[in-house]
């Protein structure tokens, strides 16, 4: 469906193809830093054998990120650790914390912090994160999400 409106306006979107803009996490602790690229459907992350990013000083799985259905990257946090949002997608009886990481979203585990990014066009925030066009009202739609649920590699 193309959303117009009379005066022939199209909506800005940051839709894009499902997994696209280079989803990464940065990571530092005192004097190391690097970039772990997340290229798969899950990733876990702690201190056991076979995490796909392993850290040490952390919990076996201290947390996990999940690339779901609506080709949004959901953090749920296991262990010990702050989050950048004071708001929870959702929390366990256990404590665990779960949210949609948007570029700028940060969380500790244990002496590490880790910065979710990903390039603006594919994170699937406000059309330009809410800078043009205004916000509420007069913020206009987006066009209709893709039914990324077809894709060939999502979960």
């Amino acid at each position: 469906m193309k959303m117009t409106d009379p005066q022939g306006y199209q909506p800005t979107t940051t839709h894009a193809t499902w997994g696209a803009g280079d989803p990464h996490l940065r990571i530092t602790r005192g004097d190391d830093r690097f970039v772990f690229h997340i290229t798969t459907n899950i990733v876990h992350i702690g201190a056991a054998t076979g995490n796909e990013l392993l850290l040490t000083e952390t919990d076996p799985i201290h947390a996990t990120i999940v690339h779901d259905d609506g080709d949004e990257y959901v953090l749920t946090l296991h262990g010990e650790g702050e989050m950048s949002s004071d708001h929870h997608d959702a929390e366990t009886e256990s404590g665990e914390r779960s949210e949609v990481l948007r570029t700028g979203s940060c969380f500790t585990a244990g002496p590490w912090l880790l910065v979710f990014g990903r390039d603006e066009f594919a994170d699937h925030g406000r059309p330009f994160g809410g800078r043009e066009g205004g916000e509420g009202t007069s913020q206009r739609p987006q066009a209709v999400r893709p039914d990324y649920g077809h894709h060939e590699n999502s979960p």
